[in-house]
């Protein structure tokens, strides 16, 4: 059964047309489809929402010609770039990929290379380097962004408490054999000793008896408590295994964690080191802090609220799910924060292995439910620290990680420490890539359940412009989703249904893109927008239209808002589907 509408068509000689659209043809033309509803609210201004199915094609007239506003540039990075003129549309990857940056990549050169092979977030990990090593790596990276036009965004990852670390002074990682005797001491002391390892806090062995099982990172390395002198564990190691610098442990008894109450302050509290941290992280200008051992939303909401009166830009706030307390908090955490990290490995130490693969689907839902971008860490590809290529099982766990529609994957010690670290980057970059693909094909791309964020009015109708936008996307079968964003709210909600084109998120505020690196299927563009809606849609289209980015016969869904102001108090939102000419 065909449908009519009433069309006003695109050309020199503007007449109103009936035209006859087919349901079952995705390629849509000349059709405009109007709803508009308009509602005071309390503050005064007038709420007005559009929803518009309308083709209008850019056409080289002399009467009326679209062209670039003089010295308009496209801010879009390079890769995003390169990958959209070779791959096209349906060819970029929607998962971002962050990956930690230590001794193994700190070069501008490996920098470069990451950049290259796909690094959205670069990752600095305070539990290691200092702040000049920090310092240094952060200005390489907004060098590249500078001169070589990459976009990558940087990471803070707070030291948080540190009395569950250990530390053998070597660079890089450190075999353990099986019936080794190694001696755990807090003793303090510079480099490395033969069969020692340093623990970070000096009551680490309170509690312990002999019998005891150590486990290093959830399972790299197994010890049992021999000998207990003093302060000092003297350990058998039963199951061989790699030790990684600044490792995490954990002591069980009888197939339990053993818990113990260090009478520390509450997570509320950030250390010295840590406020110093943050400090330096907002005298560099990085756009994200991740918040360790989040158990409770205050730590989360304490630091947004220092953010918020200390720095000049909009820094973003992620919170760590890492322990068993954090889970029973989860919800309230992620509405306080800006993201979440699912950190699997010590998470893996505070609830059994089998439970990690649910818990991370729930948070991942729990997240997209909430419209936070979520970041699926620790060991994905463990086994490249040392070996040129993954095991099988590794792959399948990114496969899953990007099957269940997590925002991010994050390299840590593949990338920081290890030998091949860009070959892992490339491997993450190629399975996600499959994946999306293999949905696409399967048809697998689900509209969320929706749950609903807005409360006031306005907030009401973004969302649901944006949950029918991404509707209409995918059942049309459009190109691209162009969205014109001053904070990036828009483009978050339209990620948050995971549509099948990509988002195109045109913004002036640098702070916006930098922070929409973490946002699944976005690709940030840096532009000058104006209050003229229909003026930034042109002009972005003829700039992407000029570097050849888009062609004839494309199709683009276009959403976009204008905020009320005193000189124009209506608030108008719409949705444009548009056909390159």
């Amino acid at each position: 059964m065909a449908m009519v509408f009433k069309s006003m068509a695109a050309s020199s000689v503007r007449q109103s047309t009936t035209i006859f659209v087919n349901p079952l043809n995705h390629r849509v033309s000349n059709l405009r489809f109007c709803y508009k509803g308009e509602q005071k609210w309390k503050n005064g201004f007038k709420v007005s929402a559009t929803v518009e199915l309308g083709v209008e094609g850019l056409k080289r007239t002399t009467s009326n010609v679209v062209v670039p506003l003089e010295g308009g540039t496209l801010g879009l990075d390079m890769v995003s770039e390169g990958d959209l003129m070779v791959k096209g549309f349906k060819g970029l990857r929607k998962t971002k990929l962050v990956c930690t940056v230590g001794p193994a990549c700190s070069s501008l050169e490996d920098l470069e290379k990451l950049a290259l092979g796909g690094m959205n977030v670069a990752r600095l990990n305070m539990c290691h380097g200092t702040r000049e090593w920090h310092r240094d790596v952060i200005r390489k990276i907004k060098k590249l962004n500078e001169e070589k036009g990459f976009s990558v965004s940087v990471m803070i990852d707070t030291e948080g408490s540190q009395i569950h670390v250990v530390d053998h002074g070597a660079p890089s990682s450190v075999k353990v054999e099986e019936d080794s005797i190694w001696l755990f001491t807090a003793d303090k002391y510079e480099g490395s000793r033969p069969l020692t390892f340093q623990a970070n806090y000096p009551g680490f062995s309170e509690g312990i008896e002999v019998g005891d099982e150590l486990v290093i990172d959830g399972g790299m390395a197994c010890f049992v408590v021999t000998e207990k002198i003093g302060k000092d564990l003297h350990c058998k190691c039963t199951d061989a295994g790699l030790f990684l610098p600044g490792a995490k442990f954990s002591f069980w008894r009888d197939g339990k964690l053993v818990r113990r109450n260090y009478n520390l302050p509450t997570d509320r509290t950030l250390s010295t080191k840590d406020w110093a941290d943050i400090n330096f992280g907002i005298a560099e200008g990085v756009d994200f802090f991740a918040l360790s051992f989040v158990n409770h939303a205050d730590s989360v909401k304490d630091l947004k609220k220092y953010l918020s009166g200390k720095s000049t830009k909009s820094i973003k706030v992620v919170a760590k799910i890492e322990s068993l307390e954090s889970l029973h908090n989860l919800e309230e955490i992620v509405k306080a924060s800006d993201g979440i990290m699912v950190a699997r490995g010590d998470l893996g130490v505070e609830i059994p292995l089998e439970q990690i693969p649910t818990v991370q689907e729930d948070i991942i839902n729990i997240c997209r439910q909430q419209n936070k971008p979520v970041i699926v860490a620790s060991q994905l590809l463990q086994s490249m620290v040392e070996y040129p290529t993954p095991t099988r099982a590794e792959v399948a766990d990114v496969s899953e990680a990007v099957r269940q529609y997590a925002d991010a994957l994050m390299l840590s010690a593949e990338s920081a420490i290890g030998s091949f670290g860009q070959k892992a980057l490339a491997v993450l970059d190629m399975t996600s890539s499959r994946m999306e693909s293999w949905s696409r094909e399967e048809n697998r791309q689900s509209l969320l359940d929706h749950h609903k964020l807005g409360a006031s009015l306005p907030d009401c109708i973004t969302e649901q412009i944006c949950n029918c936008a991404v509707e209409m996307a995918n059942k049309l079968g459009v190109d691209a989703i162009f969205v014109y964003t001053k904070h990036g709210y828009m483009a978050s909600l339209l990620s948050r249904n995971r549509p099948d084109p990509p988002i195109f998120a045109f913004t002036d505020d640098e702070s916006t893109g930098m922070a929409l690196n973490l946002q699944w299927g976005v690709v940030p563009l840096l532009v000058d927008l104006s209050d003229d809606a229909e003026s930034n849609i042109s002009k972005s289209v003829q700039l992407m239209k000029s570097k050849g980015l888009i062609n004839k016969g494309d199709v683009v869904l276009v959403v976009s808002d204008v905020a009320p102001t005193r000189s124009t108090p209506m608030a108008l939102q719409s949705i444009q589907v548009k056909t390159i000419i």
